[in-house]
């Protein structure tokens, strides 16, 4: 069924339950008017008769001649003074001929017997018995409708006649139902013509408010196929729609469903699209800008913070020239090149603190605007030079590490088998000398101990070299760190060293191998307590600095010297006599396998602070789901050294 007819219905429906609802109502009014008319009519015409029949008695009943205890002779008496009195039998049969309701008349004793009737057969017999006409007065609409217009039924209007207080005649007046249907119908058929007539004004009514009420929704269909027409791959669908329904409604319920599945698509792919940007943008270590014509910024990467230090919330939504300040050097040089719409390749500037940043800034133009000169946006890159030199030093690091991982691999496989050979051979000479006391045998000795020392440091090669299988598991990194410091502490002990331990009261969580990084922590810690000769404070502080747990061991000792600071995390570097030159070295590969990063401060006032850096748990997440250096390898540690400081 087509939405205008069920329009067209509904709206008939409601008026005709409207118009039924009144008409019920004014139905009902009716009878009880005309219930309550024809009531006081015979009501009037009883006490007119009542008041005849006083008369009647009065006049024509005089003297002694009737005894009053003797009923049968008063009956007599009544009866004979009323049908004798032509004013009381003239009275009552102008009643039955011009009242429209009235049936009969009649005067009847206490009894119940017929003083006076208008129907003979009444007379001295008694009245029939008949329902009280006030009780049709307070019946409900269904009960007048089934009276009136059912089985004809005649009701009694009864006024009583009393003779020294006590009950002695009637007036009875008979009210046939079948002439209250004569006095109501006409009325009636009015009230049902004119219910009809609503009905058929409603429904053309109906037709037109149908027809009105759907003219905006087929001129939105229009503009939807309009929209649709637009794309060639569904040019042909608003013609499919047409022949499949002729409904205005379905075909623009149709059309609003297809351009919402659309809708639904492009959002879906819009919200793919802002994850992948904010991943980007999250990772980017690059600060990105994005302004609109009026210079508000809509888009910034985390990155920024670092060179503006505001926060990227402060900066979203604000205009530029609330965010560089004229006071700075880059605020200056970013404010002048928008306002002149000047663009910046790579304009390299050294900040007031020293720091070295790159900055480029493109203005996005409109190629389908009338001028060209319009511009739509503006975007700014902030690039720090420092950091670039930093990866690129590390990734010079790495690789000679690499290359000397690889070298030390193939010397260790080259040199075990002379060293397996010159062990067997010199156990031959011992046992073909035989003499303990011979010459020979302490040369012997002295050759057997320079070989296994051989052996011990061509092993710590190979275990150098031999790739290592990280057991990443969840750790909370204030264990790792206890447990560092007790394995030390015997140590620490005998070199008069105490530890100052700063740990948060929070679990700092991070996927780490704890063996290893037990290992890595424990070489930093001996050294720094090595550093102090005379003894002294070891601080080891723990916190969480953005996305990473930052770790720090601060000695009080002498410091590195800043010529073979680059040098420390070399293998076999080393400045102590008794040192193998591999601990740091160790502790630089285990933070490399954790995507960690070390740093290395130091100065001869203040010793030298080890700061490594953990990621968090969560990060780690993120980069184990697809975050990888560009060329296929996952991001590795770096090393950076500060200058001293003061």
């Amino acid at each position: 069924m087509r939405l205008k007819t069920k329009l067209v219905l509904a709206i008939t429906g409601l008026v005709f339950l409207v118009v039924c609802t009144l008409s019920w109502v004014f139905v009902g009014q009716l009878l009880r008017q005309r219930i309550a008319q024809a009531y006081a009519d015979n009501d009037m015409v009883a006490r007119e008769i009542l008041f005849a029949t006083q008369r009647a008695i009065q006049t024509n009943i005089r003297g002694p001649q009737v005894d009053p205890n003797d009923p049968h002779a008063l009956y007599k008496a009544v009866a004979a003074a009323l049908r004798s009195d032509p004013t009381l039998k003239a009275l009552m049969d102008s009643a039955i001929r011009y009242s429209p309701t009235v049936f009969d008349v009649s005067i009847a004793d206490s009894e119940g017997r017929g003083l006076l009737s208008t129907d003979p057969t009444n007379l001295d017999h008694l009245l029939p018995h008949r329902q009280e006409y006030q009780e049709l007065q307070n019946g409900g609409l269904l009960k007048l409708l089934e009276v009136v217009f059912g089985p004809p039924r005649v009701y009694n209007v009864t006024l009583p006649l009393d003779r020294a207080f006590e009950p002695f005649a009637t007036i009875r007046v008979g009210v046939r139902t079948t002439f209250l249907r004569f006095v109501v119908e006409p009325w009636l058929i009015a009230a049902l013509t004119y219910t009809g007539v609503a009905i058929i004004c409603s429904l053309i009514f109906a037709a037109f408010l149908a027809n009105v009420a759907l003219k905006p929704i087929e001129q939105i269909g229009a503009r939807l196929d309009a929209l649709a027409l637009a794309e060639a791959e569904t040019a042909s669908e608003p013609s499919q729609l047409a022949s499949r329904s002729g409904d205005a409604v379905v075909l623009v319920s149709n059309k609003i469903e297809r351009i919402g599945r659309r809708m639904r698509n492009v959002e879906e792919v819009f919200s793919a699209l802002k994850e992948n940007l904010d991943q980007i943008m999250t990772n980017l270590q690059d600060g990105i800008l994005l302004y609109t014509h009026d210079a508000r910024a809509v888009l910034v990467s985390d990155s920024v913070e670092r060179f503006l230090g505001i926060s990227r919330a402060e900066i979203l939504g604000a205009k530029l020239h609330e965010v560089f300040s004229r006071n700075t050097r880059l605020g200056r040089l970013v404010r002048e090149s928008f306002d002149a719409r000047m663009v910046l390749v790579q304009e390299e500037i050294t900040t007031e603190t020293g720091r070295h940043v790159e900055i480029s800034l493109d203005f996005i133009h409109d190629d389908r605007a009338a001028y060209r000169q319009e511009t739509l946006g503006a975007l700014l890159t902030l690039h720090d030079v420092e950091s670039v030199r930093e990866i690129e030093s590390d990734l010079q690091l790495s690789r000679r590490l690499a290359a000397i991982g690889r070298l030390t691999a193939g010397v260790g496989h080259e040199v075990k088998n002379p060293i397996n050979a010159i062990v067997v051979h010199l156990e031959l000479m011992r046992n073909k000398l035989g003499d303990a006391d011979h010459k020979a045998m302490r040369h012997l000795e002295v050759i057997e101990s320079e070989i296994q020392r051989l052996d011990r440091v061509v092993q710590t090669l190979v275990d150098f070299s031999r790739p290592v299988e990280l057991q990443l598991k969840e750790q909370d990194l204030r264990r790792v760190v206890s447990g560092v410091l007790m394995l030390a502490s015997a140590e620490l002990e005998t070199r008069n060293v105490y530890v100052q331990s700063d740990l948060p009261d929070h679990p700092v969580s991070a996927k780490v191998d704890a063996d290893l990084l037990k290992q890595a922590l424990l070489n930093v810690v001996l050294n720094g307590a090595q550093a102090m000769a005379e003894g002294g404070k070891l601080e080891v502080r723990l916190a969480e600095d953005g996305r990473m747990a930052l770790l720090s061991i601060q000695d009080q000792g002498s410091g590195i010297p800043p010529e073979v600071r680059d040098k420390i995390f070399d293998l076999y570097f080393t400045t102590k006599k008794d040192g193998s030159g591999i601990g740091l070295a160790m502790t630089y590969r285990i933070v490399e396998l954790h995507n960690g990063s070390i740093e290395v401060e130091s100065d001869a006032t203040h010793g030298t602070t080890f700061i490594l850096r953990f990621p968090l748990a969560n990060l780690q997440e993120g980069r184990a789901r697809g975050y990888f250096m560009p060329d296929g390898s996952s991001p590795s540690g770096s090393i950076v050294t500060k200058e001293p400081r003061g």
